[in-house]
């Protein structure tokens, strides 16, 4: 199993944002928040 950059699960989330790949408002609000934390994490810690 390969190993997962937070960079590639960013792209990830990203891409299912913009194409509309999630169950309803809720998941897209969960998406946006994963991919939120995810940068800042990014912007803060490295």
């Amino acid at each position: 199993m390969k190993e997962v950059t937070a960079k590639e699960v960013l792209i990830l989330l990203e891409n299912k944002i913009e194409t509309g790949q999630y169950n309803d408002s809720v998941h897209k609000i969960t998406l946006m928040t994963a991919r939120d934390v995810i940068k800042k994490i990014l912007a803060t810690e490295f």
